[in-house]
């Protein structure tokens, strides 16, 4: 993104600079979704398609980030601090690494999920990946924030957006518990090195959804402030 661009539309407000960012974090995880589906079904070219997609993806969320951080005015107009706002697109990028990480580990491996835990894991990815689309909604609703001067109406919109949030990441919390608890029951009929990074690719997508969660604590700090 030039950074004229970018100069032009702070002069108003960062706000929609952070939500941009949030866009392309959304769209990088969301390709974690037919990338794990190529997995379940052994394709490994479309998994080095969309791994390809999500990589690229990151690196923009990166080149979003850089800009940002670059042109953010040290003093801000605005009924919220640089350092809130800092903070916030530090959770976001953390977002789209984990996503990488993840579709990193699992075409490094060529990972084919046991059946026992494949249809689970898919439905896990799907609702980490909830928790980050519900991140993005909250993200959204910045500049509506800041017009009304973080209204209590318009910031009990958001209180209700992220505690759904909450409600999501602690829906993954229990679907990693029971994953993790049949593949314990799987491990002795699995090669050990295997198992190890089965287990990896599980912690990760549960860190994904924490990680999204973390993006709306730290928007939760900025209301209560």
């Amino acid at each position: 993104m030039a950074g004229g661009y970018l100069s032009g539309i702070f002069g108003s407000s960062p706000v929609r600079p952070m939500q941009q960012h949030m866009d392309k974090v959304h769209a990088c995880v969301t390709e974690l979704i037919p990338f794990v589906e190529a997995a379940l079904a052994g394709d490994l070219q479309a998994m080095a398609e969309r791994r390809e997609t999500i990589a690229r993806l990151e690196g923009e969320a990166d080149q979003l980030k850089r800009e940002l951080r670059r042109h953010l005015p040290n003093t801000l107009f605005m009924p919220m601090s640089r350092l809130d706002l800092l903070d916030v697109l530090t959770m976001q990028d953390r977002v789209a690494n984990r996503a990488k990480d993840i579709a990193g580990l699992m075409l490094g491996r060529r990972m084919q999920l046991p059946a026992g835990i494949a249809d689970d894991y898919l439905v896990f990815v799907r609702r980490a990946v909830d928790a980050c689309t519900q991140a993005r909604k909250a993200i959204n609703e910045l500049d509506e924030l800041v017009e009304t001067g973080f209204g209590r109406r318009e910031v009990g919109l958001v209180e209700g957006m992220l505690d759904e949030l909450a409600d999501i990441e602690s829906d993954t919390d229990e679907m990693q518990v029971k994953i993790r608890a049949t593949l314990f029951e799987l491990e002795n009929q699995l090669p050990p090195v295997d198992v190890m990074f089965y287990y990896r690719a599980i912690d990760w997508t549960g860190d994904l959804a924490d990680r999204a969660e973390r993006v709306g604590a730290r928007l939760q700090l900025m209301l209560a402030r």
